[in-house]
């Protein structure tokens, strides 16, 4: 990167975000504007002072905070605590993995690196992301690294939440002008020994009885819940670290130039300078963007620029916007573009001269200069149509199945709760600005249509009494009867909304029509709505069999395990297809809420296909009963429509000279394949997979960066881009690559692929493909990037212990699992895993499991901070399932409560009431839990409270799961994923499985021919890596 002394800056002394002022303010994590990183000090920087192992119970010690909990009276028999036995010093593997041949890769200091190797922004030191503790070295109590001006050396034993090592590039964010670069505390012999070259090995460990233990494979829950208790009290500084938190665990992020992972997480945060070096990873180089991704509480709001007519400065010539990655040369005259290197003449309106050092003296109140992910308003040459406010269609299926169910009166208790909720001081969620109550941004409107084999449209004008009804019985070609009075302010017309959708279950169980003509509503909805886009919300009961369009059984049941299965999973449907098309190009989404009643078929592949296309989401309730999941359903629309939720959108991800985009995976339209992604909506819970191939090597004295630009109409009806910023160090070889692994990225990305395989290739070959996946990436790290270790030892990456649980978790799951799976439920769990982000993806693939019964007194409560302790989580394993245990399974679509048949009567008291002594005196349909004043009842009520803010689309209600008694019992056993079940083999034989598998690679004698039906070259391709793109 061009003259170091150019990224000098201005005199400010660094803030550290997570000095111990900071975390104690109120939840003011972040000033408002980003200052140079904290990893800029030269002297101690209290990042690093930590004491050693900060969160890690080492023996002798309860570092944890975990002891074993005292067993409250008359629930179990005393039990030891889960979490207390095995617990061990994690930093050290060996010993926790001994004598069953899995080594994990706990040293990795790298080369001193030469002056020519320096990264920007990039922490080159031994492996991080480790669930460990520092990789078995405590932190020194000063801590920061010693730096020399030529010299970057690594800082010894600093884990994932250890300070970062100083780069030169980062200085970019102003530093102390006058700091000399010497350095300020002599190292320690400890330090002088780590900068010798160490080879990246896995540690040794004994083989000789050749059995797995299953306490000392890497356990998934244990990987959050260390993180988990860290980023309650730390923030994460988005410049200093280089491996952001797993996916599953809530962090407060701050941005410092670099985007948050919430809205773009790298697979490789360190890349290698070649293919031929990323091949020998066997790993996908890829990006998972979310670019609506909710903030937590404490972060601050996504600024938003505007630059007046001229808009936001961009490159000339690779349209790439201002980001705080480009620099000003020529005495501010000139920025030169980090995707392109391309120098720009920068505008009159937008000049600022620099200071000697070559930043721009304004910089600090840039936002689009300090922040990664930043809004512009955009001008008049980047709209489509006139941008309005967002208008929602509630698209209402009122056919004899939807009344005689409770579905209907389901749906309109949603929508009312959605708009104007459950009570009139109930916290807006959405809008710091509106009247009180009010759920939509302003300027949104609603309309309210009805259909069975009619259309039914309503005038809500504020004016009347009440709602006028049109009924449209030319289904074959319908129009819109209304101009006005269709779309109205819900505020205004509150009264008319309310009573119209009070009424309509009474209206509707008088004239009962069975068949529902799904396709013609879709069509007059699109002609209400082509004019301005929008959103439409449509609900469905029965398979549409009425008018065009109609729909037939496809699924016979014999079908499935053959080559015609995959017809099933997708559709040739012209109608849908052609509708879908033409809600993109106006503009307009479709979020589907499919209920079959009775498990009934209703064609997800042929209707879902409409949401796929359009941005939008299929909420499915596959067994719905009324009083059970109407909480549910009521909570998911309100979602529906309260959560950020943009439409007319189109994205574009450019990324520097020497990679290019090989393919996106998501669910948008993509018209032509160097086009622009185009979405009828985005909102908040999507997430797209993007996938980069080399067309040249990379430079590694430069940084690779990437941004996604997403131009949108907010449902406020406003025009903005929303633009996220990435940045990755480059090295030669994939060692230190391998070193910033980020899993949940990784695991995504080859998710998303699968999942867009499953219209082309069988499931039999998806599975394989993944099961061939997973061993090409731990044989290529066995054999490229670890020493000596004795064949007969499992060394797994320390970033990557937990992706083969997380692999066979996918290989487990509805979309992809061998055996019997409707094909309704396999499709809507693929086209979800194309769509959700990577937090989502996590739960779904490893539920959390709390048990309940042994909670600790204080878990469920504030800590001294204010935070909400949480228990730790449990294995997905039955040999974990205590007798006369309560269990709480969440894996974000679905949460359970599992009652073990000799669970205590005082506990069954403590949670449900008086009276409630025995399992068969609950009610089997009950979705929430009552308030009681009990300890244990306020406990569960809180830790759910903290689960469903840490979830994706789906709300979280309670289904009990009583043993013996509940068919839910079954989803409980196909959610211990650990265990053998789903068709395929437990966490155990998996890991032996694997293994021998890269034995044999590594002997060369592994053969990918063995099934003979054209796995080889499913699997050689598999996400995109050993040829550009799949075959």
């Amino acid at each position: 990167m061009s003259d170091f002394s150019m990224y000098h800056a201005l005199g400010e002394t660094p803030q550290n975000p997570n000095s111990p002022r900071k975390q104690n303010e109120a939840p003011k994590f972040r000033p408002p504007v980003a200052p140079s990183p904290g990893g800029y000090q030269q002297v101690g920087s209290p990042i690093n002072t930590a004491p050693p192992n900060q969160y890690i119970g080492t023996p002798g010690s309860n570092t944890q905070g975990y002891a074993p909990p005292p067993q409250e009276p008359g629930y179990s028999p005393p039990q030891q605590s889960p979490t207390a036995a095995n617990e061990g010093d994690m930093a050290n593997l060996t010993s926790q993995m001994g004598g069953m041949g899995l080594g994990v890769d706990t040293t990795g200091h790298s080369k001193a690196h030469k002056k020519k190797d320096r990264h920007a922004y990039h922490n080159i030191e031994g492996p991080g992301g480790s669930s460990q503790a520092f990789n078995g070295m405590p932190q020194s109590g000063t801590g920061t690294p010693t730096q020399f001006l030529n010299q970057n050396v690594p800082q010894p034993g600093a884990g994932q939440w250890g300070s970062p090592q100083i780069t030169p590039a980062m200085s970019q964010f102003p530093a102390p002008a006058n700091t000399p670069f010497n350095p300020v505390n002599a190292a320690s012999p400890m330090q002088h020994a780590a900068r010798s070259s160490t080879p990246l090995i896995g540690t040794p460990a004994s083989s000789s009885q050749g059995r797995v233990d299953p306490e000392h494979i890497p356990s998934i829950p244990r990987s959050r819940d260390v993180p988990a208790k860290y980023y309650l009290e730390h923030v994460y500084p988005t410049m200093e670290q280089h491996l952001p938190p797993p996916a599953a665990v809530p962090f407060v992020a701050f941005d410092q130039g670099n985007s948050s992972p919430k809205f773009a997480r790298l697979s490789l945060n360190n890349i290698p300078a070649s293919s031929d070096a990323l091949a020998a990873t066997s790993l996908p180089l890829g990006l998972v963007l979310q670019p609506l991704a909710p903030l937590q509480e404490g972060e601050q709001p996504i600024p938003v620029l505007d630059f007046g007519e001229t808009g936001p400065p961009r490159c000339r010539r690779c349209r790439a916007y201002i980001n705080p990655f480009m620099t000003f040369r020529s005495g501010g005259n000139k920025f030169v573009c980090n995707m392109c290197t391309f120098p720009n003449d920068v505008g009159p309106e937008y000049f600022a001269p620099t200071d000697p050092s070559g930043v721009r003296v304004d910089r600090l109140q840039r936002p689009e200069l300090t922040l990664g992910t930043v809004e512009f308003m955009v001008p008049k040459e980047y709209w489509a149509k006139e941008p309005v406010g967002l208008r929602w269609l509630f698209l209402i299926d009122v056919s004899a199945e939807a009344v005689n169910r409770g579905f209907l009166d389901g749906f309109c208790e949603g929508i009312i709760s959605a708009l104007y909720g459950s009570s009139g001081t109930e916290k807006q969620e959405n809008q710091q600005d509106g009247p009180g109550a009010r759920k939509l941004s302003p300027g949104a409107k609603v309309g309210i249509v009805t259909f069975d084999k009619e259309i039914h449209f309503y005038n809500l004008g504020a004016g009347l009494d009440q709602a006028q009804m049109l009924v449209m019985p030319d289904i074959e070609d319908p129009f819109v009867p209304l101009s006005e009075g269709l779309f109205v302010d819900p505020e205004e017309s509150k009264a008319v909304i309310t009573s119209l959708l009070t009424q309509l279950p009474n209206m509707f169980s008088e004239v009962k029509n069975p068949e529902p003509a799904l396709l013609p509503a879709l069509n007059a909805a699109l002609s209400a709505l082509s004019a301005t886009g929008g959103k439409m919300v449509c609900s469905l009961t029965a398979l549409p069999t009425w008018g065009p369009g109609r729909l037939f059984l496809r699924d016979d049941g014999n079908m499935r395990n053959t080559d015609a299965e995959k017809k099933l999973l997708t559709t040739e449907h012209p109608g849908f297809r052609k509708v879908a098309t033409k809600m993109v190009e106006s503009g307009i989404g479709v979020d589907f809420f499919m209920a079959a009643p009775n498990g009934g078929y209703l064609d997800i592949a042929t209707i879902g296909h409409v949401s796929a296309t359009t941005g939008g989401e299929t909420f499915h309730y596959p067994n719905f009963h009324s009083p059970r999941d109407t909480l549910k359903l009521s909570k998911e629309i309100k979602h529906t429509v309260t959560r950020e939720t943009g439409y007319q959108a189109l994205m574009k991800v450019r990324c520097s000279n020497g990679l290019q985009v090989s393919a996106y995976h998501g669910n948008f339209y993509h018209h032509t394949f160097g086009a622009d992604l185009e979405f009828g909506v985005i909102d908040a819970d999507k997430a797209i997979g993007v996938m980069f191939s080399y067309d040249g090597k990379l430079d590694t004295k430069l940084d690779a960066h990437f941004q996604s630009a997403l131009l949108y109409t907010t449902a406020s009806g406003e025009r903005r881009v929303r633009c996220s910023n990435i940045v990755a160090s480059v090295s030669e070889g994939a060692a230190e690559s391998m070193k910033f692994v980020d899993q949940d990225a990784v695991v995504n990305l080859i998710a998303k692929e699968a999942a867009a395989r499953m219209a082309e290739k069988s499931l039999k070959e998806i599975r394989g493909a993944l099961t061939e996946k997973t061993v090409d990436i731990l044989a290529g790290y066995r054999k490229n990037f670890t020493g000596n270790n004795p064949p007969g030892q499992l060394v797994l990456p320390e970033n990557l212990k937990e992706f083969s649980m997380y692999i066979l978790g996918l290989i487990k799951s509805r979309a992809f699992k061998g055996g019997k799976e409707p094909t309704d439920r396999r499709v809507h769990d693929m086209r979800m895993i194309k769509a959700i982000g990577s937090l989502e993806l996590s739960l779904y693939l490893y539920p959390r499991i709390i048990s309940i019964h042994n909670l600790d007194e204080k878990d469920g409560f504030a800590n001294e901070n204010g935070h909400l302790r949480m228990p730790e989580g449990i294995r997905a394993s039955f040999s974990k399932v205590e007798e006369g245990g309560v269990y709480l399974v969440d894996n974000g679509q679905i949460c359970l409560l599992w009652l073990h048949a000799q669970v205590s009567p005082n506990l069954l008291e403590d949670l449900f009431g008086e009276g409630h002594t025995s399992l068969k005196q609950l009610d089997t349909f009950q979705s929430t839990l009552p308030v009681l004043e009990t300890h244990l009842n306020a406990q569960v009520r809180n830790i759910l409270q903290y689960l469903e803010a840490a979830r994706g689309s789906k709300a979280l209600t309670l289904q009990l799961a009583r043993q013996g008694l509940d068919g839910a019992e079954y989803e409980f056993a196909r959610l211990l994923y650990e265990d053998r079940n789903n068709e395929a083999q437990s966490y155990v034989d998996w890991l032996v499985h694997v293994h021998r598998h890269i034995q044999l690679e590594l002997a060369g004698q592994r053969k990918k021919e063995d099934s003979g039906d054209g796995l080889s070259s499913t699997a050689s391709t598999f996400a995109g890596l050993r040829t550009p793109y799949w075959g």
